[in-house]
Order: structure tokens, then C-alpha cells, then sequence
């Protein structure tokens, strides 16, 4: 991957680790009144990145997409989703492409670069459906803005 991609990319997984840090701190403050909508978002967001990851490089079986861990597994799983993008980033080419079967059976090729914009993408449109469930649960919803992360 050329080197600006690199950094690029690695920001991205750098910040996807800081909001999902932040949620895990969220969910263990007010674990109480926290609906099971949020829980099963944030806990996809954790599956869907580990089955992007394994489908560009398998590592380990993965959790289906809408399984539910326990809290404490969460910021373990994240960690390691992490950790396997920044090797994917440094490991795989940028246009390599990649030939998956989804959920339903179909088959699809995308690039890295796509996947991994995907992951990024896919985190952060359920982290704003976590910020309105928490919302409506009196729980005030996280800053996770990017511009937020690099300041």
C-alpha cells in the first residue's frame, strides 16, 4: 500500500478505536439504562469488523454478524480488530481485490481500500444510531466527530 494510504488509513482505524474505547466506557458507566437496541449495534459493529478483516486475511473464526458478547469481550475483540487492520494495512496492496460470499451467499470483489473504507464507514453510521438510542435512554451521546480525534 503506498505510503500516504498507509497513513491515511491508519488514522482511520486509530480513530475507529477511540470511539469504540469511548462506547466501552459508556456502556460500563451506565450499563443499567442502556437499551439492547445499543448493545446489539455496537456489538455488529464489532462482528462486521472482524468479518471484513477475515475476509481479507482470515485469521480466526468469526462471530456471526449479529451475535452479542459479553462487555467485557468487546474491548478485547475491538482491540484485536484493530490490531488485524493495521497489519492488513501494512501487509496487503491497496488494489489488491478480494473475492467474498456475504451473508446471503452472494458473491462479490472489492478492493482493500474499499473494504477497508467500508469498515470505517459501516462503524460510523451505527455509532450515530447508538448516539440516538442513547439519547432517547437520557444517556448523553458520545463526540465522535473525526475533526473531534484530531484536535
Amino acid at each position: 500500500m503506498a505510503n500516504e494510504l498507509k497513513i491515511f488509513f491508519t488514522e482511520l482505524f486509530e480513530y475507529n478505536l477511540w470511539c469504540n474505547q469511548q462506547l466501552d466506557t459508556l456502556f460500563a458507566k451506565n450499563g443499567n439504562v442502556v437499551t439492547e437496541k445499543s448493545v446489539s449495534l455496537y456489538n455488529h459493529i464489532l462482528n462486521a469488523h472482524q468479518i471484513w478483516n477475515n475476509r481479507i486475511l482470515p485469521k480466526l473464526k468469526t462471530a456471526s454478524v449479529w451475535d452479542i458478547h459479553p462487555a467485557e469481550e468487546c474491548v478485547h475483540i475491538d482491540k484485536f480488530n484493530y490490531e488485524h487492520s493495521l497489519f492488513i494495512i501494512n501487509n496487503a496492496g491497496p488494489g489488491h481485490v478480494i473475492t467474498y460470499t456475504n451473508s446471503r451467499g452472494q458473491q462479490f470483489s472489492n478492493s482493500v481500500n474499499d473494504i477497508l473504507y467500508h469498515v470505517i464507514n459501516h462503524a460510523t453510521y451505527h455509532r450515530a444510531q447508538i448516539a440516538t438510542e442513547f439519547k432517547q435512554a437520557g444517556i448523553t451521546p458520545l463526540s465522535t466527530d473525526y475533526i473531534f480525534f484530531k484536535r
